[in-house]
């Protein structure tokens, strides 16, 4: 028999009544993401116990959030509470039942990623009948060389691992502000693809609300459909939208995208009016900068967090995982935050555009608030690869970066590890004289070495810098699966990426979408609606 809970626990009915009354409540899926594809609640974000540290404060920022953790039996739920509970959160719980729970109480369990807006987007073709075209008719517009852009609406890195030939990158928010210089003539068409249906439904949907005079069509299951066409996809491919805009098209595109936002219920903010919203401790307030990476890096605004707009639509559970919280967007061009802004109202967010000329007076990247580690002895790379070719002396690096990583290149004889499972991983390890910890950077792995300590009497040390250090030191390396002293179960594949996954998941998948809305039906928590 399990010991009792030392956490209150949530029942599905009562989060339920949190979501239809848009409280703020931030439902943490805390298993690897694997886990967490195979089956959670909608608005389940998925915030795997490994990374509390690392995410926890930025992604909810309000220490009086209420927080209800779930597992399914894997003893995560009660670890993460504690954990969120040293880091300062004071009104958390624990889902009763866990996931098993939540669907014997009524509550519908979905699976995949990103389910919120894939769900979402599925929504909005059956409201709007979001017109689309097959692989094989785009194929033969292209070999008939007619009148035709194919705009990519994924991220620029997912376009460069596969696209359609001659598609140019364009990701989601950009569409409305850059199409006019891609297609200047009306009679041009423009199709709008990415992996699989989202993002096309969305981006060409974005493109017919801002009433673009241009004939406007998704390709229809995107890469995905391409590729299950048996026709050819490019690969490492470096066209993107023109960087410059010009005055008149800006001024057009901005109107057309305010038109939208108004017509979906955004709220409109000046600079006044964000203060007030950060200093009002009973509400949290996520402030998101919807330009390029580039640009924010170049020049931003403080307390505002890049999430470019295309992206932050598709991952906004990840982004905002505190569902009834607000969201404040801002542009320099009025066209991005704006039409960000009115798919986000539109999945049922009270969101803000920032419509005042603010300085841009921060660059390069936000560091996020950390916790303070635990003490470490701290070892150079040097000194690691010597302990590693001293036997007398039995030295076991633990490696807890990411799977694809370790795969990709790891210091020989590394295990690589899950926190998550680290208790399982140290009883199965051969007998050592000594630990040494690691991971990309070694970030995670300094909070790790306390969990190691509370299980194992071994001298645990971190490796100062991580796997970088180790490479800048120009020291031998090895990749594959080598030495997995955990399971590869910290991110699920996806069945649109690539082009070698079996044909029957692929097909699975896009099945599994076009069942989305009827899920939504029997889930009843939503809150969407489709102008």
């Amino acid at each position: 028999m399990s010991s009792p809970s030392k956490f209150a626990s949530r029942t599905f009915q009562q989060i339920k009544e949190d979501l239809l009354a848009r409280r703020e409540i931030a439902l943490l899926d805390v298993r690897e993401e694997a886990p967490h594809a195979e089956a959670h609640p909608l608005f389940a974000a998925n915030l795997p116990f490994a990374r509390l540290e690392l995410d926890a404060w930025t992604r909810i920022p309000r220490r009086t959030t209420r927080i209800v953790v779930l597992d399914d039996g894997e003893g995560l739920a009660e670890q993460a509470a504690q954990r969120l509970q040293t880091l300062g959160y004071t009104d958390v719980s624990v889902l009763q039942g866990g996931v098993s729970g939540w669907q014997r109480d009524g509550g519908e369990l979905f699976r995949d990623v990103n389910v919120p807006s894939k769900s979402f987007g599925e929504l909005v073709e059956s409201k709007r009948h979001t017109p689309s075209l097959s692989a094989q008719e785009v194929q033969a517009l292209l070999d008939q060389k007619a009148d035709v852009v194919v705009l990519d609406a994924r991220r620029f890195d997912e376009y460069q691992n596969m696209n359609i030939p001659g598609s140019v990158s364009v990701p989601g928010a950009e569409l409305v502000l850059r199409v006019r210089a891609l297609a200047p003539r009306p009679e041009t068409q423009v199709i709008v693809n990415c992996a699989g249906r989202t993002r096309s439904i969305i981006g060409t949907q974005s493109l017919l609300n801002a009433g673009i005079p241009n004939t406007v069509h998704a390709l229809r299951n995107g890469t995905i459909g391409w590729t299950l066409a048996g026709q050819t996809l490019d690969k490492g491919q470096a066209r993107r939208f023109p960087q410059e805009i010009d005055a008149a098209t800006q001024t057009q595109a901005a109107a057309d995208a305010r038109a939208v936002a108004e017509r979906s219920g955004v709220k409109r903010l000046d600079w006044q009016g964000l203060q007030a919203l950060r200093a009002d401790t009973d509400r949290t307030t996520y402030q998101f900068d919807v330009r390029t990476p580039e640009e924010f890096l170049t020049a931003h605004v403080p307390g505002f967090l890049s999430s470019p707009g295309g992206q932050l639509v598709q991952e906004t559970e990840s982004n905002a995982p505190v569902r009834g919280a607000r969201i404040v967007l801002f542009d320099t061009d009025g066209v991005r935050a704006n039409m960000t802004a009115s798919w986000l109202a539109q999945m049922g967010w009270e969101v803000y555009v920032l419509d005042a000329v603010v300085a841009l007076s921060e660059s390069g990247s936000v560091k996020p608030p950390l916790p303070p580690a635990p003490p470490a002895e701290k070892i150079t790379p040097q000194v690691l690869a010597g302990w590693l070719a001293d036997t007398a002396i039995r030295t076991l690096v633990l490696d807890f970066t990411t799977s694809a990583n370790y795969v990709a290149r790891h210091i020989p004889g590394a295990r690589f590890a899950l926190r998550s499972q680290l208790a399982t991983v140290l009883q199965q390890l051969p007998p050592a004289d000594r630990y040494v910890l690691t991971c990309g950077s070694s970030l995670l792995a300094a909070y790790v070495i306390g969990d190691v300590r509370s299980l194992s009497s071994t001298p645990v040390f971190l490796l100062d810098g991580g796997n970088a250090a180790w490479v800048n030191a120009g020291l031998p390396l090895e990749s594959g699966e080598t030495a997995l002293a955990s399971p590869r179960i910290d991110r699920y594949r996806r069945p649109y990426e690539g082009t070698d996954n079996p044909v029957a998941a692929m097909q699975g998948y896009l099945d599994w979408e076009f069942g989305l809305v009827e899920q939504l039906g029997k889930d009843g928590t939503h809150g969407f609606f489709v102008i």
